[in-house]
């Protein structure tokens, strides 16, 4: 019987091949699919997450790490569908009109997958209307927005208008280089994430699931008791010292007599 740690751990390990291959050996031996999803390929993705948060894993352990998962989704997949399988909500994202970065972008859209959720990829240089286009035709409940240059940062707010405009209750979180929760709040934003890493802590949050649990913080060392202050002792009389006495000057010796 596959083991399910072990299928965490080569996503973890970025071991496309294995956890294929693993995947694969699971359906023909009848272990559901949900726990292969949940219990393998989320599970290892959800430590991915938490070490790329503590500087442990950088973008390349992260994106062989997201190959890893993607390979094993491929076989996965058609079975998640026939068992009726959802994922935990569809987020539309994409990188604004007028920017053409994605790296970023591409980054979060991985984690988000990687935390079971169905991300449908719009690309760069997205207008508003397409956001909008979107949510009606894909359900999505989540609109992820990107943006790494200060000019196109003002397409976020059409954005939030155009989906207002359209009467769509989703849910908007942005995100990128210059971007910041101040500015989120300006312009009606309903989540901002710092970084590819907090977006899934991010997207959760908005549909109502409680924020992480923070990283256990090292107890505070106890005070020690207040220590009653010491009574200073009495002052010691001082009893002077007897003058030591005096050596007897000694006498000049007497001249021998010749």
């Amino acid at each position: 019987m596959v083991d399910l740690q072990e299928l965490a751990n080569n996503v973890i390990a970025g071991k496309a091949n294995e956890t294929k291959a693993l995947v694969a050996q699971g359906l023909q031996e009848g272990v559901p699919v949900a726990d292969l999803l949940n219990k393998g390929l989320i599970a290892g993705m959800n430590v991915v997450g938490q070490k790329f948060k503590a500087n442990e894993f950088y973008v390349p352990e992260v994106l062989i790490a997201a190959r890893a998962m993607k390979w094993g989704m491929e076989v996965l997949e058609p079975e998640l569908k026939k068992a009726g399988v959802q994922p935990i909500a569809n987020i539309a994202l994409g990188t604004v009109k007028g920017d053409l970065h994605d790296i970023g972008k591409n980054l979060v859209g991985m984690m988000l997958q990687g935390a079971g959720f169905k991300v449908v990829d719009l690309g760069i240089d997205v207008a508003p209307e397409k956001f909008v286009e979107a949510v009606k035709t894909q359900g999505c409940s989540i609109v992820g927005l990107s943006a790494l240059l200060t000019t196109t940062m003002p397409q976020m707010k059409n954005v939030v208008a155009a989906l207002k405009e359209a009467g769509l209750q989703a849910k908007v979180m942005i995100g990128g280089a210059p971007v910041t929760q101040s500015y989120a709040d300006e312009i009606g934003a309903d989540g901002y994430g710092a970084d590819a890493a907090s977006a899934v802590d991010v997207a959760k949050a908005l549909l109502g699931a409680p924020a992480p649990a923070a990283a256990p913080k090292k107890a505070a060392a106890k005070k020690a008791p207040a220590k009653k202050a010491a009574k200073k002792p009495a002052p010691k009389k001082v009893v002077p010292k007897k003058a030591a006495p005096k050596k007897a000057a000694k006498k000049p010796a007497k001249k021998a007599k010749k």
